[in-house]
This record gives C-alpha cells, structure tokens and sequence, in this order.
C-alpha cells in the first residue's frame, strides 16, 4: 500500500513538473516572438522620444537637437514636394531623385532605386507603428504611408533580434546580437561604414556621428569588391531567397534593391549573386537586410515588387521597421 501511494506521489510530481516546464517554454516563445512590448514612442513627424528606458534611449539634448533637425527635412521636404516631378518610376524635387528600374537575371526579377538626395537626413528609417520595441509590426506599405515616404524597403527587422539600433540619430539599444555581427553605420555625412560589434559600442557610434545602424547582415561589398563567399548564406535560409539591400555609389548617391523570390517566375538570389548585381552597379559598400517574406519595395503610394513567403500568395509581411527616403 505504501509502494503504491509513494508511485502515485512520484506520478503527481512528474505530471506537475511537466505542466511547470512546458508551461515556462510556451511562455519564453510567446515572449520571444508574439507578445509586444513597446519601450518608446517616436512621433512619425519628426524624432522626439518619450522615454520608456534611460538606458535604452539617448538623452534628451539628443533627441531635442534631432527632432529640430528632423523638423527642419521635413519642412523643406514638404516645399520641395509641391514642385516634384513624378512618373510611373521617377521621382525628383530640389533634393531627392529617385528612379526605379527593373532587371531580370538569374531567372529573377530585381527592382532597383537610384536615389540622390541633398542630404543625409533624407535617408531615415521607421518603427512600426512609430514605436520602439519587441514583436511590434506592420506592414512595409503601411509604415511607409504613416511617414509620408516616397521611397521604402523593409529593414533589419530588429523586433526580433539583438543587435544595435540607432535611427534618425538617437540610440535606442546597446545590446550587442555578437561580436562578428556586421553592421551598416551610415553617418551623418552621408557615408557607409561597415563595423562589427565586437569592435566598438553602440554608444561610440552615436558619439562618432552615426545617424543610421542596421543589424541584419553580412556586408555584401566592401571598397567596390565583394565580400561574401559563393557558399555564404543567413543562418539557415535557403540559398535563393527574395533580397533586400542597400549601397552607397558615392556621396549622397545610393541604391536600394529588392529581389523577387520562391515563385516560378522568379527564383530568387544567392547573397552571392546579390553581391555580384550591386557591384555591378558601381557601389563602392552594400549590405545585406532583412530579406524572404520581409522583402518590400514601395514607391510612391504602390509596392513594386511581389512579396511572399512561401511562393503561393503574393502579399506583405508585417515587420517591425523600414528604410525610406522622405
């Protein structure tokens, strides 16, 4: 009798402990990568912070010499836009002239902006929703029309990941995603850099006058040459995807490409190939972004490529920020 009270004991026990951890595992996933938390709020005219974390944010001179910078672009941005020329794939005014072609190679359709501005601080970026923080999302297009861009491709996705985050010239997050991890630092020059976060802080950066860091990866070309391998690839995405990227042609002079991908009328690109497509276009630095179902390309009000994630449906992921011009 004893034996048999002291098996049902161990029984309840094993039962509770199972309920405990897979209750404990459940919850670490939704935390991870379904359960939004917001940690600031960026008002989506210009880049004032409200605080949810000393820690985690820049201090208020910062954001209050950011947001006037901020408020001034977007006053001459919207002069400007009252004389802008704009076509199916063209767009110019006194300071932004954007034109987007269309390339077909590898059994791949690939879109590609050219892009010159008269200043660096029309090149910004976006949180969904205008809010800092983890498993917040929308979609590309929606991003982009709440920030008035002209121009926008999804970003590094950095909702669901480590990795430094300055935007518009406020700090957002110290926390490193590794020390090989490559980042995209665009200054306030207007100039790339590649740097990896084992090498210097998110704080140095900021104080070295980075006004964008993106956290995705890896560096596709460096000084005009590729630099990644033919077998290098994300993690364990497959070796043709949908792409996103961006480069630098010379000062104030970039390029944003997108790549279709998983479908039968476009296959997709290797990092690769995608390298080998923008040093052909005369980049002297490109960087890998977020790509698969995350690539989105929007320009004036329509999205100009065909996002998907398995290759049957043709439609946006939502993903926590952009890069636009505006």
């Amino acid at each position: 009798m004893r034996k048999n009270t002291k098996k049902k004991k161990h029984s309840w026990w094993s039962v509770i402990y199972g309920f405990v951890l897979v209750s404990f595992t459940a919850y670490v996933l939704l935390d991870a990568f379904v359960i939004p938390r917001s940690y600031a709020v960026v008002s989506p005219s210009s880049s004032a912070v409200t605080q949810a974390s000393a820690s985690q944010t820049a201090s208020a001179s910062s954001q209050a010499a950011a947001s006037a910078s901020s408020a001034v672009s977007t006053s001459s941005s919207q002069a400007a836009s009252q004389t802008a020329v704009v076509t199916d794939n063209t767009y110019s005014d006194g300071n932004i002239t954007i034109t987007i072609t269309e390339y077909r190679e590898n059994n791949t359709s690939i879109y590609v902006a050219d892009i010159q501005v008269s200043s660096v601080e029309y090149l910004k970026t976006a949180f969904a929703q205008n809010v800092f923080g983890k498993n917040i999302t929308a979609k590309t297009s929606s991003i982009a029309a709440s920030n008035n861009a002209i121009l926008a491709v999804n970003g590094d996705f950095y909702g669901t990941r480590n990795g430094y985050v300055i935007r518009n010239g406020i700090l957002y997050r110290t926390t490193s995603a590794g020390s090989s991890q490559e980042d995209l630092v665009i200054y306030q020059d207007g100039s790339f850099g590649i740097i990896t976060e084992g090498s210097i802080s998110a704080s140095d950066l900021l104080a070295q006058g980075a006004w964008q860091v993106l956290s995705f990866g890896p560096a596709l070309v460096t000084n005009g040459t590729v630099s990644v391998t033919q077998n290098e690839e994300v993690d364990q995405a497959m070796t043709t995807n949908p792409r996103t990227a961006i480069g630098i042609i010379d000062s104030l002079h970039y390029v944003m490409v997108v790549s279709d991908g998983r479908t039968t009328a476009s296959t997709g690109l290797s990092l690769y190939q995608l390298a080998s497509f923008m040093q052909g276009l005369g980049v002297a630095t490109a960087y890998n972004l977020d790509g698969g179902g995350s690539t989105t390309m929007y320009f004036n009000g329509t999205v100009v490529n065909n996002p998907t994630t398995n290759g049957k449906t043709i439609t946006e992921r939502s993903v926590s920020d952009i890069v636009y011009i505006g």
